[in-house]
């Protein structure tokens, strides 16, 4: 076995470098802090041969006098702390001191700075030798310029992209920052040319649509919305329903300026918007959290690209609830202020509270027998979820409706005001089924034969026990533990087999603090009415006027459930006008 042996400090420097610089975006993103720390309110960001060749960033700030010069690039270097619990105080992106030794290490770094007098021009290598200070001319504000990275580390050097690709990485830190950072300008120039000029905006929404937004439309769909709990305010930047993509890459979530990855914050996010848009699309926006320095630790990651938080588990619950009140009153408010019909309303916008369709639930199974579907229906008729009527009694003489018939063994067809209805049976009971479950509690039935059942991960054992009183809430009651549990009892209007019961309610998992929304779904959905089943005219016509009735006509999932027929498209088309 070799023997121990202290690395010469040149070789510690450049291996130790490699945790904050590994690669261009590095020096892009440290770059850019430090402007920002100084004041700057305009940020230029110059990358050459994909930031390999040439880093710059230039601010316009404070600057640094010569004596604050001569120690910048000296590891642990910092004017923002003095000692370690100077870190829960701290507001600024740098305090660590490292980055501009670290970029000295791998690269060849120069610092040009004026406060407003005098400038000062550094120069700092890998090599031992010490920095080199002189006389400069500049502008008041400081530009910081890596130039060969890694040129010293051909063994580090090969691990880098194409330059084109470490170009892409630069330029999404610059987004990055520029996001975080409305009330600043920034400018990047790629290769001679100038690819972003973004100015100052009054508030993040402005900012995210000039930045992430390529649309001339969807700029006018995003909102901004602002919460706040103990310690700490969050601003949300997101796009109405218009906007989706079927992938999270515009979802950003940022904390006191600094871009992190946190499962946890996206996840909310998530919550926050579901049954708001399409199945399997998702929406864009970020997420800007100022919280108080004692409360939050940046100190964990070399990048500081994660956090951890005193109040996690409040700031998540601030995320998703103020995003589900805000699209819930969204789509009411559009509906009741008359700016959207109903019908355009739950064409355009999902409805709120919703969750995805549960497995095993697509609306696949018709029933031929006219005689079966009719006792289910007096069934539905006798035994509400508290003992009423499933379809209430709103038969009014002067209502106009007027039942035609059906289509497709899918559609009831009514008239009313020179309009035709078609109505998806399925999805219009579904809605009607899923708006009394919120609203009422859930008559549970004792199982004569329990179902068992296996978890196949801690996950899974963990969700059950957490949610074992909640779940017996929603009708459904569960015993057991470790791995082996039984379900002892289930809804009333619950059909479905032991593995789809199972699957539903393992599912639940996924629904975060939507659980009941997200059983109210999925029950509704086993127990509304199937493609197929036969309706006699008086529970059509029933069932029709309830759905007409709903101020959001779309099914729990977001699919619209009725079309709308003009007396004069009709004519149109058979050009009698």
């Amino acid at each position: 076995m070799a023997e121990i042996q202290l690395l010469p400090p040149e070789e510690a420097r450049k291996i130790a470098a490699g945790e904050v610089i590994d690669r261009p975006a590095a020096l892009v993103r440290e770059f850019i802090d430090n402007a920002l720390d100084a004041g700057g309110a305009l940020v230029e960001v110059v990358v050459d041969g994909g930031g390999i060749k040439r880093v710059e960033v230039s601010d316009d700030g404070c600057g640094m006098e010569r004596r604050d010069l001569e120690l910048a690039a000296l590891t642990h270097a910092t004017s923002k702390i003095r000692s370690l619990a100077d870190l829960s105080r701290t507001k600024t992106l740098g305090f660590r001191g490292e980055a501009l030794a670290a970029a000295a290490a791998v690269s060849r770094l120069e610092i040009i700075t004026s406060t407003g007098s005098d400038a000062w021009l550094l120069r700092a290598g890998p090599d031992a030798a010490p920095p080199q200070i002189e006389a400069a001319r500049r502008t008041r504000g400081t530009s910081v310029r890596s130039s060969g990275l890694f040129d010293t580390i051909p063994a580090r050097k090969r691990f880098l992209k194409r330059e084109s690709s470490e170009a892409l990485l630069c330029r999404q830190i610059f987004i990055d920052k520029a996001l975080a950072f409305p009330e600043r300008g920034f400018r990047f120039i790629q290769d001679g040319k100038l690819r972003h000029f973004f100015t100052p905006k009054d508030n993040f929404k402005l900012r995210f649509a000039e930045s992430m937004l390529e649309s001339r439309v969807e700029p006018a769909f995003l909102h901004e919305i602002h919460s706040c709990g103990n310690g700490f305010n969050v601003k949300i930047v997101v796009g109405g329903p218009e906007i989706f993509r079927v992938h999270r890459r515009e979802q950003f979530v940022f904390a006191n300026g600094r871009r992190i990855n946190d499962f946890a914050l996206q996840q909310a996010f998530e919550y926050g918007t579901q049954g708001a848009f399409p199945n399997g699309t998702h929406p864009v926006g970020a997420i800007f959290i100022d919280v108080e320095p004692q409360f939050a630790d940046f100190n964990i990651h070399p990048a500081k690209r994660e956090a951890k938080f005193s109040q996690a588990a409040e700031i998540h619950h601030t995320i998703s609830s103020s995003l589900r009140v805000f699209f819930h009153e969204l789509l009411v408010s559009k509906v009741r202020r008359g700016e959207v019909s109903p019908l355009a309303a739950a064409e355009a916008y999902a409805p709120a509270f919703a969750a995805p369709l549960p497995r095993g639930c697509a609306p696949k199974t018709p029933l031929s027998s006219k005689n079966a579907a009719g006792s289910q229906i007096k069934e539905w008729r006798e035994a509400d979820f508290t003992g009423g009527a499933a379809f209430q009694n709103s038969t009014r003489d002067n209502d106009n409706l007027k039942y035609l018939g059906t289509a497709f063994n899918l559609f009831i067809l009514v008239e009313k005001d020179e309009t035709i209805f078609a109505i998806d049976q399925h999805a219009a009971h579904e809605r009607i089924l899923y708006t009394k479950l919120l609203s009422k509690k859930i008559l549970c039935q004792e199982l004569l034969v329990p179902i068992p059942f296996n978890t196949s991960s801690n996950e899974e054992d963990s969700f059950l026990n957490a949610h074992r009183e909640a779940l017996g809430k929603l009708g459904v009651a569960i015993s057991g533990e470790n791995g082996a549990w039984r379900i002892e009892a289930l809804p009333v209007l619950w059909r479905a087999s032991d593995s789809e019961t199972v699957r539903a309610i393992l599912d639940l998992k996924n629904s975060g603090e939507n659980l009941a929304e997200r059983w109210a779904a999925t029950l509704s959905c086993h127990s509304a009415l199937r493609e197929g089943q036969i309706l006699d005219g008086e529970s059509a016509l029933e069932l029709a006027r309830e759905a007409l009735e709903l101020p959001v006509q779309s099914c729990p999932h977001g699919r619209p459930f009725v079309v709308e027929i003009k007396k004069e498209g009709l004519m149109r088309a058979v050009r009698r006008v």
